[in-house]
């Protein structure tokens, strides 16, 4: 009777431990595991389309993350979305000139921004807006206009 009371407690720990670990996992494919609190500033950039692009989806410079998109919200008046972005207060040395596009991870992975430092003498601060944007590649989209080129193409012959 002992030995099956410590089979039991054993199988109880092991199963405690392996969902501590799923609880990891999960917070680090979702990207909650990385909270910026005051060591960040906020930039905005406005986008005609940001496709697929998600609240947490990594901003990069040259590869390296940066920061993460903080907030996507959409301008009646210019039609566009606005997509507030916190980078850390270490890559504080990102030039005004700086320009912003949405790229997918892949074939078909997430999305992300990554960012292309100018070479302006001046540094973005605290709510600066970049000027410079690419939108989201939309895969149905390019298909579209590639089937509609040779639909008309064929047409013409």
């Amino acid at each position: 009777m002992q030995q099956s009371k410590t089979v039991v407690t054993m199988v109880g720990l092991f199963v405690t431990a392996g969902l501590i670990a799923l609880f990891f996992l999960a917070m680090q494919v979702s990207n909650l595991s990385s909270f910026q609190g005051n060591g960040s500033y906020i930039i905005k950039a406005r986008f005609d389309n940001v496709g697929g692009l998600k609240v947490r989806s990594p901003v990069s410079v040259a590869g390296v993350r940066v920061g993460r998109v903080k907030t996507i919200t959409f301008d009646k008046k210019a039609y566009v979305a606005i997509v507030d972005m916190s980078i850390e207060s270490r890559y504080d040395t990102l030039p005004t000139d700086t320009s912003a596009s949405i790229f997918t991870s892949g074939l078909l992975g997430e999305q992300y921004i990554g960012l292309e430092p100018g070479g302006d003498e001046e540094f973005l601060g605290e709510g600066d807006t970049l000027e410079l944007t690419q939108s989201a590649l939309v895969l149905e989209e390019m298909i579209g206009k590639f089937l509609f080129k040779k639909a008309e193409g064929s047409a013409n012959n």
